[in-house]
């Protein structure tokens, strides 16, 4: 992939999953499972920068509940340049922080994924990061706009810019998620994308943005990794001096305030796979239109995902359009379309 220095891939693994409850658990979060192929989210993931592609082995920012889980899933140690255990969550910009300093915090380029999405089409995906890579080699910060199709209200957008290359453009904003009537019109205009939220650039351009744009977060990134425990492949980075820093994303923090940022619009058949309604309508279903998983009897059953876990038996009879989601003790009915109300489940038990 790369004539002058690999990439190394970052993989952003500290989330938890909760929309895709009650499979994705705290303890289990929905990347350490294997939801659309035999292999885990965080595994595609990986699998996605091989080195035979010419990329580094990938630097994995994560959860320090998950470390052994992860490493099993990465194939050992062997497979990680380090593994950054985050002490607590703070989103997104300081998480990328911390990796970029793992890195030496020079030229090196680093692709920021995250640990939990689909990419369908890898060859799409590679094209679009060599089409990105000459303009971050030259200190912009790049991001992979999503090719719509269509007008989802779930996702942020991005105005296509100017062409600054082939294929690359200047970001000319960012739009949060809009109402059904904007996206209609940003779709329509044929100039918005989704904004997937994978990026690529080096890690001293990204390390000068927060300088500027993030001070604060910068210090308390630069302390806690100064001040971390490290032990083979894990990083563990000082808890004190990593709770000063702010939370916030990079979007917020530094995408939307840097002057310097191009996207590459790309359909690579991507999906965040953000609810049990985006898992089905990625999966291949049977002749009735039903995503069945596990043990799982449907008769009379019509456009139905259906999951059954470990030990779970779920029959169906004469029923359509619904989500059924059992496991361990908890078992999880809906409608579809209405899989995005899975917070208000997990609210309502908090309360």
């Amino acid at each position: 992939m790369s004539e002058v220095e690999a990439i190394v891939p970052v993989i952003l693994s500290g989330g938890a999953g909760t929309r895709l409850w009650p499979m994705s658990r705290a303890e289990r979060p929905k990347q350490l499972l294997a939801l659309t192929a035999e292999e885990t989210m965080l595994q595609l993931t990986a699998g996605r920068t091989p080195a035979s592609a010419g990329f580094a082995r990938p630097v994995i920012v994560a959860n320090a509940l998950h470390a052994d889980q992860i490493t099993e899933q990465m194939g050992g140690a062997a497979a990680i340049d380090a593994m950054i255990l985050e002490p607590i969550g703070r989103n997104t910009a300081p998480a990328i922080a911390l990796a970029a300093l793992a890195v030496g915090g020079g030229p090196t380029p680093l692709l920021v994924m995250p640990s939990d999405h689909v990419i369908a089409d890898i060859p799409a995906f590679h094209a679009a990061i060599r089409t990105a890579l000459p303009a971050v080699r030259a200190g912009w910060m790049a991001t992979f706009g999503i090719t719509p199709d269509h007008p989802e209200t779930g996702y942020g957008y991005i105005r296509v810019g100017e062409a600054i290359g082939a294929g690359i453009h200047r970001v000319a904003r960012f739009v949060e998620k809009p109402e059904r009537a904007v996206a209609e019109a940003m779709v329509a205009s044929g100039d918005h994308v989704w904004n997937g939220g994978i990026f690529l650039f080096r890690a001293d351009t990204y390390l000068a943005a927060l300088a500027a744009f993030a001070p604060e977060m910068l210090a308390a990134c630069r302390a806690a990794m100064a001040q971390a425990t490290r032990s083979g492949v894990q990083i563990l980075p000082d808890a004190t001096a990593f709770a000063a820093s702010p939370s916030d994303s990079i979007d917020y923090a530094v995408m939307e305030k840097a002057e310097q940022v191009a996207v590459v619009p790309v359909s690579m058949g991507w999906s965040d796979v953000g609810s049990w309604d985006a898992l089905h309508a990625i999966s291949a279903c049977d002749a009735d239109d039903n995503v069945c998983r596990g043990d799982v009897v449907a008769i009379d059953t019509i456009n139905c995902l259906v999951r059954a876990g470990a030990g779970k038996r779920v029959a169906l009879v004469g029923v359509s359009d619904l989500i059924v989601v059992a496991d361990g003790d908890d078992i999880l009915i809906l409608p579809r379309g209405r899989s995005q109300e899975v917070k208000r489940v997990l609210a309502a038990m908090q309360d």
